[in-house]
């Protein structure tokens, strides 16, 4: 058969093609990517292409991997609300209009441009080494190759063209600033009673089966994630390096052939006497300095040993006159001014004293106590570095086809990694409760978002195959098998009983409190005279807080100065509810030159930023960019009868 196919290999493509092509004609291949993904919804659209609900699920599990790698600590609860996935989808939306700004006006990233951010941009500082080049093992632990990373920063830097020309363009009247600032700066007399939670919720006493009820309708808040049970090994340089075998005339040749590079330099040791006259200083006070140099020069030719005992009483340099102008070892290149190296080199032995030299800093003396020439450390010294070093170099060479043979000993033999451990002298490793994102405080494999994608995939879970081998960090390859696979599961009842018991108490008693919140506006509202209960007014204003809630900030700030003085509720959600009577306007505190600077600065940035907002929601409307499903996103609700505040 295989022979028949080979023979007439033109006739088959001919019916494939005339069986594919109207397939083609008729579904489209739009038809076909649709059957790929299934029953794959679109959740929003950019410019005639759909973003679906896959990509939006992926993005957001990058998102909060990106926030708990920052905040190890941070609650996932937190990060999984449907606000902050709904933020994520906002996110995609607005990078794909901005993409299609890009494409549209061709917009590109010179290759100096890129250069340029990559070594100076201080957003990514963390990602270089301390020579300033970008680190591969960092990107690598980020699932990133030095490919990958320059275009994805070629891509930001493009994105950030669209938007960035309306921002840098911004313009704006300093009367208009002044204005703004004003108001914003503006200052108000309010009254405040707050209704805690923690008041409410002291009163209530949930029986198990409230707890049980609440427990069952947000199962998803106690959800433990799915995890693994794995096994794994890892191939790097220091496993290669305990096989490499050096003999002891590879390591004596290895040593002659590395002499100058393990030559030591040669150093010298002084000691000198400084009188001091700065090169600015004027020319009768440098001669004056210089004249006192010799003299003592004079005095130590007489006596070369009294040098440390006149340095200690007439040197001018406090960091060594204490000890006799000991300026200890140094080389001639570099660790000492090259004066004093220049005066140093001159001397032929120890004890030999030099001229009087002249420097930036005045006039020295300087005597020669000691040198250590220039030489080449014995074998056995430097045996066991010179060891490490040709077993490095060794294994390097070596690893590169140990890395190959690795890849195809995990494949080849996929249902254990026992075969390739023994073949190439590894330990398998084991680890338990493996998530799909690095744990705090991982390390190696573990630690590599690569390896755990590539051990969450469908096959590695369902048929326990060894996963390919990854590259998790320079000459550092790693495989696993998953040995146990638990799926994501609610957590028992009895095990998270104190958190569910928790989170009843603060929702019951935040709702608690805004019920009474509400009933108290509304009767201080009916009856004026009944809000003089209200604790003492104080000065609130959004640089002078008082420790209040920026909800209630802005809700007494924006109340209408005719119709003070007037109540506005606040719904403060898990902070429960608070009253305010705002009682009347006060000017903004006075700025000095420097506050008033930096108030016109805070505008600019707000008046760009409203103008690339404006500017962004063109250019979604220009794309034709919709979002299909709801807005999960629940503002603070702010109660406020007309009768008495208005906005």
């Amino acid at each position: 058969m295989f022979e028949f196919i080979r023979r007439h290999t033109k006739l088959i493509m001919g019916v494939l093609i005339l069986l594919v092509l109207p397939s083609f004609v008729l579904w489209g291949i739009n038809g076909f990517t649709s059957m790929r993904e299934g029953a794959a919804s679109r959740v929003a659209s950019v410019d005639g292409r759909d973003i679906s609900q896959q990509e939006w699920d992926n993005a957001h599990r990058q998102t909060v991997e990106r926030l708990r790698a920052n905040n190890p600590n941070i609650d996932l609860r937190l990060l999984d609300t449907p606000a902050i996935k709904y933020s994520t989808l906002e996110q995609i939306v607005h990078d794909r209009v901005l993409q299609a700004a890009v494409a549209d006006q061709h917009l590109t990233v010179s290759d100096q441009r890129l250069i340029d951010v990559l070594a100076h941009d201080p957003s990514i500082e963390a990602l270089r080494d301390p020579d300033g080049r970008i680190n591969r093992d960092l990107l690598a632990s980020q699932g990133m190759t030095p490919e990958s990373f320059d275009a994805r920063m070629r891509s930001q830097l493009a994105l950030n063209q669209v938007i960035g020309g309306v921002v840098d363009s911004a313009l704006f009247g300093a009367s208009q600033a002044g204005v703004a600032m004003d108001a914003f700066g503006e200052r108000r007399q309010v009254s405040v009673q707050r209704f805690t939670p923690a008041d409410y919720a002291a009163k209530l006493n949930p029986s198990d089966a409230d707890l049980q009820a609440y427990y069952q309708t947000n199962l998803a808040r106690y959800q433990a994630s799915e995890s693994a049970r794995i096994e794994y090994l890892t191939l790097d340089l220091d496993s290669v390096k305990k096989t490499v075998a050096v003999s002891e005339q590879d390591l004596r040749d290895f040593y002659k052939n590395n002499e100058n590079a393990l030559r030591t330099t040669e150093e010298r040791r002084a000691s000198h006497i400084l009188i001091t006259a700065p090169k600015d200083a004027p020319a009768a006070d440098r001669a004056k300095a210089k004249a006192a140099a010799e003299a003592l020069l004079a005095q130590l030719r007489k006596a070369p040993d009294t040098f440390a005992a006149v340095a200690r009483k007439s040197s001018q340099d406090d960091s060594s006159a204490a000890s006799g102008g000991d300026l200890g070892f140094f080389q001639r290149e570099k660790g000492i001014d090259p004066a004093i190296a220049k005066a140093a080199w001159a001397l032929a032995k120890a004890g030999d004293l030099s001229d009087v030299v002249e420097s930036d800093f005045g006039y020295h003396i300087v005597r020669l106590t000691d040198i250590k020439p220039a030489a080449v450390p014995p074998f056995e010294q430097v045996r066991a570095k010179l060891e490490d070093q040709r077993r490095t170099q060794l294994a390097q060479k070596e690893f590169t086809q140990l890395a190959d043979d690795f890849k195809n000993s995990v494949f080849e033999q996929a249902d254990s990694l026992k075969p390739t451990a023994e073949h190439f002298k590894l330990d398998i490793q084991t680890a338990d409760n493996v998530t799909r994102t690095p744990a705090p405080g991982a390390t190696g494999a573990l630690a590599s978002p690569q390896f755990l994608s590539a051990l969450f995939s469908a096959d590695a879970l369902q048929q326990k195959r060894n996963i390919a081998a990854v590259e998790i960090s320079a000459s550092q390859l790693a495989s696993a098998r998953v040995l146990q696979y638990t799926p994501a599961h609610a957590r028992p009842f009895e095990q998270v009983r104190d958190q569910v018991r928790a989170s009843f108490l603060s929702e019951r008693g935040a709702a608690l409190a805004r019920q009474d919140g509400q009933a108290k506006l509304q009767a201080w509202v009916a009856q004026p005279a009944s809000a003089a209960s209200l604790p003492a007014a104080m000065t609130l204003s959004r640089q002078a807080p008082q420790n209040q809630p920026p909800q209630l900030i802005e809700s007494a700030l924006r109340v209408d100065p005719a119709k003070l003085p007037a109540l506005v509720g606040v719904d403060l959600g898990p902070g429960g509810y608070a009253v305010a009577r705002v009682e009347k306007v006060l000017p903004g505190a006075e700025q000095s030159a420097d506050e008033a600077a930096q108030s016109r600065q805070r505008y600019e940035q707000a008046w760009s930023t409203a103008e690339a907002q404006q500017f962004y929601l063109w250019l979604k409307a220009r794309y034709k960019a919709a979002i299909f499903v709801p807005n999960p996103a629940n503002s603070p609700i702010v109660m406020k009868p007309a009768a008495a505040a208005s906005r």
